[in-house]
């Protein structure tokens, strides 16, 4: 027969041993992407030339998700005569069967991009990289690296890799807490 404290040892090491199983992931998932909240304003150059872009983030739908909205406008010049207004939109998940955070953005062209969390480069880099496209080729790769110099300013890398080819830069953008 147990004695109380048997009991209580018992339920410790039960709970200890199932904690993570019944609170869910050890780490708050959504750790990673808290510094992203808010306004943020910067200068995209790439493909496109160079543009001025604006950029929220915000926890949407009971904190189940972020929504990022973006607006990225390039005026005429050499690289893009005509200039051009690039919009998307993105909404971070987490995926609870996998353990991973989800990226999917919604692009002004039609494209769908979706992407997984690539962790790596500790605390002050994220990585995203695509799983899958709709409306554009599946054979390509694309990867989104967030580089975080502190709370208020962040560098983005978009980069494409053709088939069978190394990843290359087609957009750099910087940018910093909006106040």
């Amino acid at each position: 027969m147990l004695r109380p404290v048997g009991v209580l040892a018992l339920a410790a090491g039960l709970w200890l041993g199932l904690a993570p199983a019944v609170r869910g992931q050890d780490a708050d998932p959504w750790k990673p992407l808290e510094r992203l909240d808010g306004e943020w304003r910067g200068t995209a150059i790439g493909q496109a030339g160079t543009g001025e872009v604006t950029r929220r983030y915000a926890k949407v739908m009971g904190g189940r998700f972020i929504q990022e909205t973006n607006t990225s406008i390039y005026p005429p010049q050499e690289k893009n005569k005509k200039g051009e207004v690039h919009e998307h939109s993105g909404m971070f998940s987490y995926d609870k069967q996998r353990k991973v955070l989800m990226l999917r953005q919604f692009h002004i062209e039609g494209f769908v991009n979706t992407y997984k969390h690539a962790p790596e480069g500790g605390g002050s880099k994220l990585v995203f990289e695509s799983e899958a496209f709709e409306n554009f080729s599946a054979s390509w790769k694309a990867r989104e690296t967030y580089e975080f110099d502190g709370d208020d300013r962040f560098v983005e890398t978009f980069e494409l890799a053709p088939p069978g080819k190394e990843f290359q830069v087609y957009s750099r953008t910087e940018l910093r807490r909006a106040r």
